[in-house]
């Protein structure tokens, strides 16, 4: 029957309106155009709401509930289905209370959250997290008062301290960053730049006695060139170092009045005497924070008796599994009432330790249907995403061997002779500090290699080529930095051992090869990222000497092979380090570029191996640092990224690989319990971490490499609605033990008139913000951004 009352009439309307929503949703998600749409009586019966962008034309009942939940919280206000939405209190048995505004259980608006120490909160709330613009007042009576993303200050705002001491100006993650005024009760204050909570860059510092300093700092202490003024006009310019300083070299005095002695007996290290006792304070710390405090709530009764009751957090995940016992609840609330020590005095405990920080609800059971689909849009993709993590399946060893009859077997024979020549020809000792003539592009020497050798090459059983070094000082150079071994690189790369050629040349075309003991990768390179490299040398081989933990991949030769006889042809290649060569298995590999469009590898769990590459939207981790290792890889994706921005280099990516360090016998990846604040020995205890690892793995920064097999806990994220909208997932308290290993590469792509091209083509199909292509400045920050969203630091959060 095809009538309108048809039944395939039916289900070609309903495919349409799927297909509408699905447009409209996608539209919406693009201009940032809310679809959500409230109506109602003042009968309280008949409120509804209607959420086209979660579920459709879906309509819930809206009225007011109190309620004594389960665990002993109890909620007062606005209820729609079984979460909180509207205006509404909710106080937890710790003592914890939020008053606002709630959107389908989640903190969202205007709000105020209180902690039982009296600290509180009042402003904009998002997705359970202080977002927007609010103020914090601390139990000990300093306040913040701006710009918050994420439980973080972030952007411009004031905070007045307990000792007295103000801060007005930028903030970043948490810290002083930008520019900003701090000023000392005994009315001292500094003005200029910040870097990471710390007085860095350029900027003025004021005694109340009249005196100042104008000039650089860093780490919070002048350096560099700078102006010490008195406040009879006196100053001395010069070049300032607090671990040493000749008052005559390395400045200029200029007194008001010569004659006066005192000139004779003052020493410029004076001024790092004078700046003793001025340190920024530290500030109130908080155990738990709003985004932190779960909900857990039972089905209305006003919805009828008959439907199954289901829980869920503050934060919108649903527990989707069977029916927990009433004295298991705090496996999922996290309201307990358990109390951590400092200040606040908040619940620290989110869970029962026995269950090893596992929160991934059991799969397998029966669903209620109308629980899964009220909550997440797509059940199969949240499956997913919620099945157990499993050790990848054992790879074979990348590549295939060159061996006699390969296609590129004579060109592999001319690459390592060329190599065996260039690392051993003799040459005198370079010093670090290069002149500009090792960097000029002419600076390459040609060697021909005939078959039957020559004066300074050997016989062979390859066709006739010629060898050029492009830049063969620098590249020597740039070994030395490395602590490269000549006669180990020369082992590894032209040993008797075959190199093997990857299966496949990567997107770019070009192909790689891999040394046989892993250390060492070659690509071929086009001549357009030969200039580039060429181009960028000088401020690539000045940042490898300044920046020991730099992430940039390094290169350690860059060669071509010309091929004599009717074709001529020419093979441009660079030799660089394998990140992967560590001695550890890498269970999961990642090519992060914070971008979203096509960054996906669409694979499922069981068919992820060693060393398939995954990408930003496969990515469901969020890592946590040690304090001293997340402030050092903070500042070198900094400077890291600042140094490709003046380059004009963007598409690059973060290459990330992860060691997992808990795996039983069956390949299960373990979880292990969830960090607190309190530092409890016992949770620590089920961390199951072997002395090896940490006997391996120091936490201080200074005794490894950044990069390296850093010790971390990497949290399990889900992620909800369109994908492609939703870079990072949310958190869902789920940890492991993990060791990381990671470095940017891709550093050749400048942004020339085909990148333009794509990014203009692009963008009239999809979202500018979305593509990987884009101008060198915006790629920049958008990847630092994302960066930092996905890296943390693991400590007690300031607020």
């Amino acid at each position: 029957m095809i009538g309108k009352d048809g039944g395939v009439f039916k289900a070609w309307e309903a495919t349409v309106r799927r297909t509408h929503a699905v447009a409209k949703k996608r539209a919406n998600s693009i201009f940032g155009i809310g679809t959500l749409s409230i109506s109602g009586t003042d009968d309280e019966e008949n409120n509804s709401i209607s959420d086209n962008e979660d579920h459709g034309n879906e309509t819930f009942e809206i009225y007011n509930e109190e309620k004594v939940l389960p665990n002993g919280d109890y909620y007062t206000g606005q209820w729609a289905e079984n979460f909180p939405h509207g205006e509404g209190k909710y106080l937890w048995t710790d003592g914890c209370m939020y008053v606002g505004e709630w959107f389908k259980g989640k903190t969202k608006g205007k709000g105020r959250f209180s902690w039982p120490s009296g600290a509180t909160y009042e402003g904009q709330f998002k997705s359970g997290f202080m977002d927007g613009v609010g103020t914090y007042t601390g139990c000990n009576g300093e306040t913040y008062k701006g710009n918050w993303v994420l439980n973080l200050k972030h952007g411009h705002g004031y905070k007045s301290y307990v000792n007295g001491d103000w801060y007005e100006g930028d903030w970043r993650r948490g810290l002083q960053d930008g520019k900003g005024r701090y000023e000392w009760r005994d009315m001292s204050h500094y003005i200029g730049e910040w870097k990471n909570g710390v007085i860095w860059g350029k900027g003025s510092f004021f005694w109340p006695n009249g005196n100042s300093f104008e000039g650089f700092w860093e780490d919070g202490l002048p350096k560099g060139d700078g102006t010490y003024r008195w406040q009879d006009g006196s100053c001395y310019i010069g070049t300032f170092n607090k671990d040493g300083m000749n008052k005559d070299e390395d400045g200029t005095l200029y007194p008001m009045d010569p004659s006066d002695e005192r000139w004779n007996y003052w020493d410029p290290l004076e001024l790092y005497n004078e700046l003793n006792g001025y340190s920024v304070s530290p500030g109130e710390k908080v155990l738990v924070l709003p985004s932190q405090k779960k909900l857990a709530v039972w089905r209305s009764t006003k919805g009828g008796e008959s439907v199954r009751p289901r829980r869920m957090s503050v934060d919108g995940r649903v527990s989707i599994g069977a029916d927990k016992p009433t004295d298991r609840m705090n496996l999922w609330d996290g309201g307990g009432s358990s109390h951590g020590g400092g200040c606040h005095g908040g619940g620290g405990g989110d869970g029962d330790a026995s269950t090893g920080g596992n929160r991934t609800p059991p799969l397998g059971s029966e669903f209620d249907e109308e629980s899964i689909g009220s909550r997440i849009d797509d059940a199969n993709d949240a499956l997913n995403q919620l099945q157990p993590l499993k050790a990848p399946k054992k790879a074979k060893r990348q590549g295939e061997t060159i061996c006699k009859g390969h296609k590129n077997f004579e060109l592999m024979l001319n690459l390592q002779l060329g190599i065996r020549h260039s690392v051993a020809r003799p040459a005198p000792t370079a010093s670090l500090d290069l002149k500009p003539s090792a960097f000029d592009p002419k600076e390459k020497v040609w060697t021909r290699f005939p078959p039957e050798g020559s004066k300074y090459t050997p016989p062979h059983p390859s066709c006739d080529f010629k060898w050029k070094d492009y830049c063969p000082v620098v590249f020597r150079t740039l070994r030395k930095l490395f602590n490269v071994d000549p006669a180990d690189y020369m082992l590894s790369i032209c040993g008797s051992e075959a190199l093997r050629e990857l299966s496949s040349p990567g997107k770019s075309g070009s192909f790689f090869y891999l040394t046989n003991d892993d250390r060492y990768m070659i690509k071929t390179m086009k001549k357009a990222e030969v200039k580039v490299l060429i181009k960028m040398l000088p401020a690539y081989y000045n940042h490898f000497k300044e920046n020991q933990n730099t992430l940039l991949t390094k290169y350690y030769g860059l060669h071509c092979v010309k091929l004599n006889g009717p074709i001529q042809r020419k093979v441009r290649f660079i030799i660089m380090g394998n990140l992967f060569s560590s001695g550890h298995i890498t269970h999961r590999r990642y090519d992060l570029k914070g971008s979203s469009l096509g960054r996906t590898s669409d694979k499922l769990e069981t068919e992820i191996s060693e060393t398939t590459i995954l990408k930003d939207l496969d990515l469901n981790f969020i890592f946590l640092l040690q304090k001293s290792w997340f402030q050092e890889f903070s500042r070198q994706v900094d400077m890291d990224c600042e140094l490709l921005e003046q380059e004009g280099i963007m598409d690059y990516s973060l290459l990330l690989g992860i060691h997992f360090k808990n795996i039983s016998p069956d390949g299960d990846i373990l979880p292990i319990a969830p960090p607190t604040p309190s530092g409890d020995s016992e949770n620590e205890g089920t961390l199951h971490t072997s002395t090896e690892d940490t006997e391996q793995n120091p936490s201080d920064p200074s005794s490894t490499i950044l990069g390296i097999n850093i010790p971390a806990k990497a949290e399990r994220t889900v992620r909800r609605g369109d994908i492609e909208t939703q870079l990072v997932g949310e958190p869902i308290e789920e940890f492991y033990s993990v060791q990381l290993t990671f470095g940017i590469i891709d550093i050749l792509q400048d942004y020339d008139i085909s990148k333009k091209l794509e990014h203009a083509y692009k963008s009239i199909q999809y979202d500018p913000t979305s593509i990987s292509a884009v101008d060198p400045r915006q790629y920049s920050r958008r990847f630092r951004d994302f960066i930092f969203r996905i890296f943390t630091e693991e400590q007690i959060l300031e607020i």
